[in-house]
């Protein structure tokens, strides 16, 4: 009996470590809020006038940063990112949605390591723990899926310090893509002799992104319209938004294609590589905002530099503390 009893609640952690970032997305973001948090909208605030080039080379710091420096300097990376939303139009809203993106991100991003973490890497990461406090047993079959036999809190600690890596690089990234035009991105990649092919691709790429949560969504309200949960009890209404959602992505893929194949049309027709490069009638300019921008980065540096010097840098396997 306890032996079902431990198997049942086992099922039960695994499922609420996997499905809780994925609600947080569903419910308290939804795919209206990531459309928002993926598209340009215009503005003039810092973020917005900084040239593109300023802006893609501060995200690539951002990573850097985060990446070879302890833990919680890519947490106050993440507090610092997150509260430049509120510089953005409708502020308070767009911090609301990356808020919860960025959790989810945490919490996703924790249970995908910790349960994984074998125990010669805790200790390489915590030297002076001399035994871990385990806070539940696996069933000796879960190790066939990858688990480790024991989940241990410092396998947790292990996997949120570890998230801080990816947390400021995704709501930089964000930035960057709410904060510029296409236009200016491809004038900046045109000016720093990316190929146009690439530069093309990438533009494709970006423009995609809310357009993917925009025919997610229409498709999914569409379902709604056409009686999804009609009669049923709120509450299960509710929860038929996660069919709805995999029931739109065969309809959502279908729109792409045809709108790809639309977008290769006209660029063909508009000449498309007719030449090695192409003219621009507004040309990027750094302005005193972007020598701001470049004194974020100069401290950014400076700041890896110095947490490296003093022994805050990150080893493989990672060292927590």
């Amino acid at each position: 009996m306890n032996t079902l009893v431990d198997q049942i609640i086992s099922w039960i952690i695994v499922l609420y470590g996997s499905a809780v970032p994925a609600l947080f997305v569903i419910f308290l973001i939804g795919i209206t809020g990531l459309r928002e948090i993926t598209r340009y909208e215009t503005g003039n605030t810092f973020l917005y006038k900084l040239n593109p080039v300023t802006k893609v080379v501060l995200t690539i710091v951002v990573m850097i940063v985060a990446a070879t420096t302890i833990w919680w300097i890519g947490a106050i990376l993440t507090l610092i990112l997150l509260l430049s939303y509120l510089t953005l139009n409708d502020g308070v809203r767009k911090f609301g949605y990356a808020f919860f993106l960025a959790l989810s991100t945490i919490l996703g991003g924790t249970w995908s390591i910790a349960p994984y973490t074998p125990p010669s890497t805790l200790q390489l990461a915590f030297p002076n723990v001399k035994h871990f406090t385990v806070i539940w047993t696996f069933p000796s079959y879960f190790q066939v899926m990858g688990y480790e036999q024991q989940l241990t809190l410092e396998a947790l600690i292990y996997g949120l310090q570890t998230t801080f890596r990816v947390a400021p690089v995704l709501l930089s990234a964000l930035l960057f893509i709410t904060t510029t035009t296409g236009s200016d991105i491809f004038r900046m990649f045109t000016k720093i002799k990316i190929p146009i092919a690439i530069t093309f691709s990438v533009l494709v790429g970006i423009r995609m992104i809310p357009r993917i949560f925009e025919l997610l969504d229409t498709s999914v309200k569409m379902q709604y319209i056409r009686g999804l949960g009609y009669g049923r009890p709120k509450i299960v209404s509710s929860l038929l938004i996660v069919y709805a959602i995999f029931e739109a992505i065969i309809p959502t893929m279908v729109y792409l294609f045809r709108g790809a194949k639309n977008l290769a049309i006209s660029a063909d027709t508009r000449g498309f590589r007719a030449y090695p490069s192409r003219t621009s009638l507004v040309e990027l300019k750094f302005t005193r905002v972007d020598y701001y921008g470049t004194a974020i980065i100069a401290a950014l540096i400076i700041i890896a530099i110095v947490a490296n010097l003093l022994g805050f840098g990150r080893t493989i396997p990672y060292v927590g503390l």
